[in-house]
């Protein structure tokens, strides 16, 4: 018995060593890699970060109004339908945008596989606490039927005296601006650069969203170029 404690004693003074070994090998840094310093980990780009929170207390003694959503990379993170739609229907080029069979499956049932995102989880629900009136304006095309209203008005729990038609503007921006002016919209949340102008032109409110950095709409845009307030931690 003593004996072979003695021999198991002395596997652990040699493992300490050879595990010692191991790591001084895998700390070795590896060939061109740059590294980073606390300085640049703590650098924040200098655009008009707002919180959901600050956008609620910003609207504490105003009256309801109606207020508008971009939907794609908006409020729903809708990449896999467009994924499977470019896969399914042009495969190498975005020409599935221009096809209607490709929209007709897109408005009516391939939302099921989008994924709501937290940040328009949490305004839509302001936004019904206050009685504001709420509208989708999306750069998709129209169809002649649509399931989007109803996925959206039951993701996100608004109540049918809220709830309006989903606006299909197509890939005409002066149309969103017409669609925002026509229907009075104070507040515009959208993701691309150009929901922020359509929003100023219109003369609402336009405040960014972050887009996923995995969306296939790509190039992501830069958020806070236009000096329009950003949501934080919005890309979910």
């Amino acid at each position: 018995m003593r004996k072979r404690i003695s021999v198991l004693g002395a596997g652990c003074l040699i493992l300490p060593g050879l595990s010692w070994n191991v790591l001084a090998i895998s700390a070795d840094p590896a060939p061109g890699q740059a590294g980073v310093n606390e300085a640049q980990l703590a650098t924040r780009m200098p655009v008009h970060w707002v919180s959901v929170a600050q956008i609620e207390n910003s609207l504490a003694d105003c009256p309801p109004v109606a207020v508008g959503f971009d939907i794609d990379d908006t409020v729903l993170f809708s990449s896999p339908g467009f994924w499977y739609g470019k896969r399914t229907f042009s495969p190498g080029s975005d020409d599935y945008l221009h096809n209607p069979a490709f929209w007709e499956k897109m408005n009516n049932g391939w939302d099921a596989f989008s994924i709501p995102k937290e940040v328009a989880r949490k305004l839509i629900a302001i936004h019904v606490r206050r009685g504001d009136s709420i509208w989708f304006i999306t750069g998709r095309s129209r169809t002649p039927t649509e399931t989007v209203s109803k996925t959206l008005q039951d993701i996100f729990h608004i109540p049918a005296a809220q709830m309006n038609p989903t606006i299909f503007a197509g890939a005409d921006n002066s149309a969103k601006t017409r669609w925002i002016k026509d229907k009075h919209i104070a507040i515009y949340y959208g993701d691309a650069d150009s929901d922020i102008r359509v929003a100023r032109e219109a003369g609402a409110r336009g405040i960014r969203v972050l887009r996923a950095s995995n969306s296939t709409y790509k190039p992501l845009p830069q958020a806070g170029s236009l000096g329009e307030e950003v949501i934080v931690n919005s890309a979910y």
